[in-house]
């Protein structure tokens, strides 16, 4: 099976995304940060399936999104990575861009944006 990880310490924003995602057939994960992200994506790894796209937030308690990002790129270079945060500064863009984000959305996000920028990424 092919899921969507959601990577936010926002329990609201988790939910929102998926229930943005799910009427377009999309399977979630979900993770209050980007530690438990890690373990959550590797244990459904070793179980046989596949991670199609990781949502990840910027501020998070335990590991924050950039670390989360160098991480997950130790033993995935190719799965996109999606950042969906209220960061808007140019330099955090460009530290998510350089430790391997793919794709940059701003909060609060309009359904449509997302759904794109998800298909987009998952071709």
């Amino acid at each position: 099976m092919r899921y969507i990880a959601i990577i936010d310490d926002s329990p609201t924003m988790r939910a929102s995304v998926m229930l943005t995602l799910k009427p377009f057939g999309y399977n979630v994960l979900q993770a209050q940060h980007g530690a438990e992200g890690l373990d959550v994506i590797q244990k459904a790894i070793a179980e046989g399936h596949e991670i199609a796209l990781a949502i990840c937030d910027i501020n998070m308690p335990v590991l924050d999104g950039i670390g989360f990002i160098n991480e997950f790129r130790k033993f995935d270079k190719f799965t996109p990575i999606l950042v969906l945060t209220t960061e808007s500064e140019q330099a955090t863009i460009q530290k998510g861009k350089q430790a391997g984000a793919s794709g940059w959305l701003i909060k609060p996000f309009k359904p449509d944006e997302l759904i794109q920028s998800v298909e987009r990424l998952i071709r």
